[in-house]
């Protein structure tokens, strides 16, 4: 918060008149609500030809039913995250035709609209069909279909929606690499079709699948269908999925559009910029507000704010609302107009100070989550290749770039460092991490704390390669991606019991919680060994003054040995003091003695062992 003076805070009818800065990314998030206004749109185009529905690769389900368990994952994950976006589902390949055309063989299972329970419900029965005889009687198969149909029907659905549609999407399940094998014009047409919605916004996605001792060849039909973002190299075409995880991490990583937090000059010198567009990656997931109802109707509740004048008990207007910060005791009044100059400082954008070794950049130094920029040929063209040479050469010689980052105006200016970031690819050639600039924010002087530390004894040499001992024994390799969170875990799942009419929840696995049988079994015994080297005889950190029994010891097998009686003993507190140790004591077991000792001391932890030392004239 910008501040005059300590302990002093700009107010706006009494509350925080600076809410809207940047600090916390409340700013961000309201312009991020608004360029989101424009609902996404996505249609799940899924192949239902008879190849789909057999088993291959030794998988326990069919590509179809990978198929239909990604969209249910979509769906869920919309429900969560995205509730306002529209979701589709159509079928091709089916002898059932039900469209609005009246196109032979295209059936639309679920109208483009936000998925609900109902929806998911109907997904869940189609899975719930093993051996797809249940699809044979209501749907059938049929390889007799035109692809250009298909996607004159996604068109169609994306035009005739009520909905205001922002961002339009197709994403296509198959594991047919050629489905208009022989049939030259209804490959151009298929072709002619795609050129078309591309040409008008519409973005064709492949998710295509790997079939039984067949590699997807791309190139035989798909190349000419597909959008390739221009952010994505036209090589890079993923590996087709054999396994539902595969195919599942390459959805999640489209079934969201790329939405930009905002798009700004990057000035790297007199008259020399480049446009860069900055996203938010990674931001803390909260469970949504709740909604208030009427109890007599169970309508929505409109919330309606209004300010009263506490002198006459009139309704302000916006205009005659002021603004105010108390300064020496005093009042000092501000109009409008005079607190946007207050909090204007210059033009928006990234101005380029200098550069910096990485090493520089200290993992403390972290104020708030990073952004990613990436350039932006709609900005400032040429911006690309200008971007790219300087990730190289930073990349190359190891440094970050140093910039000052004003957001918008009225935002105070921030520093930041570029750090830079190269593509990583896996296996498949699924695009792992992004290339670009990650967006550090930097603290200021005055974000910094001075902080007193008590003084401690050193440890021993045995206590500290005891220490190396259990970090190295239970050193693992940490990956943010396979630890959800808990609360929302069982916040959604209650909710999906609820919303799908479901006797209990669905269980789920919290992977926050320590596994320590597996904890005792690699590293149990150097634990052991580091209580013994660290406490005296019979001390147990959680028992106080009074010993108790020791922690578990693994046997030879692995397995847990025996419970072993252990006899009790009071801590020799005089010891202690004599070793100068008194500070390994709690700050109960220290008042608990001077209680005891009949010795007056109150205060801090410092206070307690002065005072013990003092008792037994120890310095």
């Amino acid at each position: 918060m910008t501040t005059f003076s300590e302990g002093s805070a700009w107010m706006w009818g009494g509350s925080d008149m600076f809410t809207a800065e940047e600090e916390d990314g409340q700013d961000v998030a309201a312009d991020q609500e608004i360029r989101w206004a424009n609902k996404d749109s996505l249609i799940m185009l899924i192949d239902c030809s008879m190849p789909m529905f057999r088993l291959s690769g030794g998988n326990d389900l069919t590509p179809f039913q990978l198929s239909i368990k990604c969209t249910r994952s979509v769906l869920m994950n919309k429900i969560v995250s995205s509730d306002k976006d529209l979701v589709g589902i159509v079928f091709f390949g089916t002898d059932k035709s039900g469209n609005p055309s009246d196109f032979k063989h295209i059936h639309v299972l679920q109208e483009l609209d936000s998925p609900d329970a109902q929806r998911i419900l109907e997904l869940d029965t189609m899975l719930a069909d093993e051996d797809g005889t249940d699809f044979v009687e209501n749907y059938g198969h049929n390889d007799d279909f035109s692809m250009n149909d298909a996607l004159w029907t996604c068109s169609h659905m994306f035009s005739n929606s009520q909905q205001k549609i922002g961002h339009k999407r197709i994403m296509l399940f198959t594991n047919n690499d050629d489905p208009h094998e022989g049939n030259l014009s209804l490959k151009r047409l298929a072709q002619t079709k795609a050129k078309d919605l591309n040409d008008i916004g519409i973005e064709i996605e492949l998710m295509h699948i790997q079939s039984a001792n067949n590699i997807f060849d791309i190139t035989k039909f798909y190349q000419d269908i597909i959008t390739i973002p221009e952010d994505e190299d036209v090589g890079a075409v993923p590996d087709a999925s054999g396994k539902f995880d595969e195919l599942l991490i390459r959805v999640r990583a489209k079934d969201h559009k790329k939405r930009s937090l905002m798009k700004i000059p990057l000035n790297l010198g007199q008259d020399l910029e480049v446009g860069v567009t900055i996203f938010s990656l990674c931001r803390p997931t909260s469970r949504p507000s709740y909604v208030q109802l009427d109890s007599k109707t169970n309508q929505v509740v409109k919330t309606v704010t209004k300010h009263i004048c506490e002198d006459t008990g009139s309704e302000l207007m916006t205009a005659d609302i002021k603004y105010y910060q108390t300064f020496g005791g005093e009042r000092v009044i501000f109009e409008k107009e005079e607190v946007g100059e207050i909090k204007n400082f210059g033009k928006n954008g990234l101005t380029l100070m200098g550069f910096k070794p990485k090493n520089c950049v200290k993992r403390h130094y972290h104020v708030r989550p990073s952004y990613f920029i990436y350039p932006d040929e709609s900005v400032i063209s040429g911006s690309t290749r200008l971007v790219s040479a300087l990730l190289e050469r930073t990349l190359a010689r190891d440094v970050v770039a140093i910039c000052k980052f004003v957001p918008r105006f009225a935002s105070g200016p921030k520093f930041v460092a570029l750090v830079p970031q190269k593509e990583v690819l896996d296996e498949h050639k699924v695009q792992v991490v992004p290339p670009g600039f990650n967006v550090v924010f930097l603290p200021y002087a005055e974000d910094f704390r001075q902080l007193k530390y008590e003084e401690t004894p050193a440890p021993m040499n045995e206590q500290v390669d005891k220490a190396k001992d259990i970090v190295k024994s239970l050193t693992f390799q940490y990956n943010p991606d396979k630890f959800e969170n808990p609360a929302l875990q069982k916040h959604y799942s209650n909710l999906e019991a609820l919303a799908l009419d479901r006797d209990v929840p669905e269980e789920f696995i919290d992977y926050t919680e320590p596994d320590a049988e597996n904890i005792d079994k690699r590293a149990g015994h150097h634990i052991n060994d580091f209580i013994e080297l660290t406490f005296p005889e019979g001390y147990d950190a959680s028992a106080g003054l009074k010993g108790a029994t020791k922690r578990k010891t693994t046997s030879a097998t692995g397995g847990t040995a025996k419970k072993v009686k252990q006899e009790t003993s009071e801590i020799d507190v005089k010891e202690y003091a004599q070793k100068g140790l008194l500070s390994k004591l709690t700050v109960n077991d220290l008042k608990a003695f001077c209680k005891t000792a009949d010795i007056k001391c109150q205060g801090k932890k410092a206070d307690l062992v002065a005072a013990v030392a003092a008792h037994f004239n120890v310095n």
